[in-house]
C-alpha cells in the first residue's frame, strides 16, 4: 500500500512539475514565437522519444528478469531443501532428526533475519552457519546398504544445488542498476518532457495534458523500474513464501 501511495505522488507532483515548467515557458516565450518551431520540433521529439523508449523499454526488461530469476532462485532453494528432507526420512534416526532441526532453524533465519537484509544487498552470517551445520549433519551419516547409497549421493547433490541457489540469489540481491544508467534514465526523461515547450499549440491546455500525460508515463515508468531494481523490498517484493512452506512440512513431520 504504501509503494501505491508513493507512486500516486510521484506521478502527480512529476505532472504538476511538467505543466508549471510549460507555464513558465509560455509567460517568457510568445506562443506565437513558439509556432515557428513545430515542425522542426515535431521532428527533433519523434527521434529523441524514439531513442528514450527504447531505453526504457530495454531497461524494463532488465530488471524484470532479473525479478523472475529472483523468483526461480527462491523457488530453486525451496525445492531443493524439501527434497533433502523427503530423502533424509529413509535414513531414520538419529540423522533425521538432526537433519530436521537443522533446517528448521536455517529456514528460520532466512525468512526472519536474512530476507530484510537482503534488501540492502547483506546476507545473513549465521544462516550461512547453519546451512554448514545442515551440510555437517549429512556428511556425518554413513549408508549402510546400497539403496542408502544411492539416495545419499541423491541428498548430497540435492544440498550442493541448493547451496548454488543461495549464492546466485545472494549475487541477485547485490544487482542494481549502475548510477552512470540512473543518470542517463532521469536526464532523458527531462530532455523528452521539455521538448514539449517548445511547440506553440494555440490551445494551451491540449498542449497541457500532453505535456502532463507524457511526465506522467515517464516518472511512472521511472518508478517501476526502480521497485523492480530492489527486488527483496517494497510492496511489490520478492518474498521467502515458497522457503517459508517448507518450514510448514517440517513442522508436520
Amino acid at each position: 500500500m504504501r509503494t501505491i501511495l508513493l507512486l500516486g505522488l510521484t506521478v502527480v507532483a512529476s505532472i504538476v512539475a511538467a505543466v508549471v515548467g510549460l507555464c513558465v515557458v509560455r509567460l517568457v516565450v510568445p506562443p506565437a514565437v513558439l509556432q515557428a518551431n513545430n515542425d522542426v520540433g515535431g521532428n527533433y521529439l519523434q527521434t529523441l522519444g524514439t531513442i528514450y523508449a527504447v531505453l526504457l523499454a530495454f531497461v524494463v526488461f532488465v530488471v524484470w528478469t532479473q525479478q523472475n530469476d529472483a523468483w526461480k532462485l527462491v523457488e530453486r532453494q525451496a525445492n531443493e531443501l524439501a527434497d533433502v528432507l523427503r530423502i533424509v526420512q529413509v535414513f531414520g534416526e538419529p540423522v533425521k532428526s538432526r537433519v530436521l532441526d537443522a533446517v528448521r532453524a536455517y529456514v528460520r533465519e532466512v525468512a526472519e533475519r536474512e530476507w530484510p537484509a537482503m534488501a540492502h544487498g547483506r546476507s545473513s552470517p549465521r544462516a550461512a552457519q547453519l546451512l554448514e551445520t545442515l551440510w555437517q549433519e549429512l556428511v556425518a551419516f554413513e549408508p549402510k546398504t546400497t539403496r542408502e547409497e544411492t539416495l545419499y549421493t541423491e541428498a548430497v547433490a540435492r544440498f550442493n544445488n541448493l547451496s548454488d541457489a543461495r549464492t546466485d540469489l545472494l549475487l541477485n540481491s547485490r544487482t542494481r542498476l549502475p548510477p552512470t544508467l540512473w543518470i542517463l534514465l532521469v536526464t532523458g526523461g527531462f530532455s523528452t518532457v521539455a521538448s514539449m515547450y517548445l511547440f506553440g499549440l494555440e490551445s494551451f491546455w491540449s498542449l497541457a495534458l500532453m505535456t502532463g500525460s507524457m511526465a506522467g508515463a515517464v516518472s511512472f515508468v521511472l518508478f517501476l523500474i526502480r521497485d523492480l531494481d530492489t527486488p527483496f523490498s517494497g510492496d511489490w517484493q520478492v518474498t521467502p513464501e515458497p522457503i517459508l512452506l517448507v518450514l510448514g512440512q517440517v513442522e508436520n513431520l
